[in-house]
């Protein structure tokens, strides 16, 4: 079931108009789609926040536009302030309910890998998958035990358990996660220091040729 979001239409979109609305807590926003002609509408700053927050990201909402029907949309990107810590744009998407669609999906590791109580070092490439579904079954986050990993294991998209209602999109020997031996770390930042020597020195050398002309 979709969570309802209430929205007003914007008319005026000059900036003066824009900013009294960001200060009465309002945000602009726009709903696009496929082949669909897009809205410039406004909603509560705090309501969105608080509808993906509990219900996630992906979820589908019924955005309730006032003089206008009701359209299904996701939330495709919002935009935050670069000093405050506030939301100033967003951006939805029209959808089909019956169509699938690509999405990324929150991927969450669970439990301490044995490798890392042994004093493995565990590594997680990916945080988010690609995943496609139908908007009412993407799942919040996809979630993976990795309690019996050693040191030297690691686990693949293939290890991922399986659902009829979704797919993921990324290749199937994708790492998602592994448990690198100590020493592994230690040599890596080894040959790191030493790939950067030549250049500092070559450097240094240009710099006393051209002090010396």
């Amino acid at each position: 079931m979709a969570v309802k979001l209430k929205a007003a239409k914007r008319e005026d979109l000059k900036s003066s108009v824009t900013k009294q609305l960001r200060e009465s807590g309002q945000i602009p926003a726009v709903v696009y789609g496929k082949e669909k002609e897009a809205k410039t509408i406004s909603v509560d700053s705090l309501a969105l926040i608080k509808t993906v927050r509990d219900e996630g990201r992906n979820a589908v909402i019924s955005l309730d536009i006032a003089d206008d029907s009701a359209v299904d949309v996701m939330l495709h990107e919002y935009q935050m302030h670069p000093l405050k810590d506030e939301v100033i744009h967003a951006d939805f998407y029209m959808i089909d309910l019956s169509e699938e669609m690509d999405v990324e999906v929150p991927l969450r590791l669970e439990g301490e890998a044995q490798g890392s109580k042994d004093g493995g070092i565990l590594q997680q490439p990916l945080y988010e998958l690609q995943v496609r579904a139908k908007p009412h079954e993407i799942p919040e986050e996809i979630t993976v035990d990795i309690t019996n990993l050693e040191i030297g294991d690691s686990l693949a998209i293939a290890d991922l358990p399986t659902a009829a209602e979704y797919e993921f999109l990324e290749e199937s020997e994708t790492t998602i996660a592994t448990v690198l031996p100590p020493e592994a770390e230690e040599e890596d930042e080894e040959e790191a220091d030493v790939s950067l020597e030549p250049e500092l020195v070559g450097a240094d050398e240009e710099e006393e040729e051209a002090e010396e002309d």
